[in-house]
């Protein structure tokens, strides 16, 4: 029979570690920000190696974002760090590509602020409301994010012309997705703000 003096105490039951693997991804994903924008930046979006490097780059820091997440959920290593960095880290990755791949005239840019004003809202969204709970990420923002990411990374990698024109379908259909799905999360917020009121 376990005695009560042997139990642990109740402070460090469910405790989760600040130092762990998720928050290590996490961390390195916003160390991998400016190192991929230096890539672009030495490019400038003409130079094929500097280009390579810098789609690279961003495809290894996208990775992070799919890894730390899976590695919360499965090891039970979930944050009040890692809620707010993570999606932080995510959108300065995602903006620091839109913005120069605009800058450099590769992307439109009512394209960038249009996914921009998306993401920090959803952001913002989600801190407003995360009292009440968390808003976990749909199956449309998953796509949402595949399609961004596939879009970037057509775009970074230097293709041929007749190849490169396709990333603006992609980056279309990318950016309605990401239009719905925005609206989207603006109703579940409500809804959770209304059930906890």
């Amino acid at each position: 029979m376990t005695k009560a003096t042997d139990r642990p105490p109740a402070a460090s039951i469910g405790r989760v570690p600040l130092v762990n693997a998720a928050n290590a991804l996490t961390a390195l994903r916003f160390v991998l920000v400016p190192v991929f924008v230096g890539t672009v930046v030495a490019s400038g979006m003409t130079h094929f190696g500097w280009r390579v490097a810098a789609c690279l780059t961003f495809v290894f820091a996208s990775a992070t974002d799919l890894a730390d997440g899976w590695i919360a959920r499965r090891f039970k290593l979930v944050t009040s760090f890692g809620k707010v960095a993570d999606p932080i880290a995510d959108k300065a990755l995602t903006g620091a590509a839109l913005v120069l791949l605009s800058w450099y005239d590769r992307l439109p840019w009512w394209i960038t602020v249009v996914i921009l004003v998306r993401e920090f809202g959803v952001t913002a969204i989600r801190f407003w409301v995360i009292r009440y709970g968390v808003i976990a990420a749909s199956r449309g923002g998953k796509i949402k994010t595949a399609l961004q990411i596939v879009a970037i990374v057509w775009y970074l990698w230097p293709l041929p012309d007749v190849l490169a024109d396709v990333g603006l379908w992609i980056m279309g259909v990318a950016v309605l997705v990401t239009a719905v799905t925005g609206f989207d999360y603006v109703v579940r917020a409500l809804r959770l703000r209304r059930r906890a009121g």
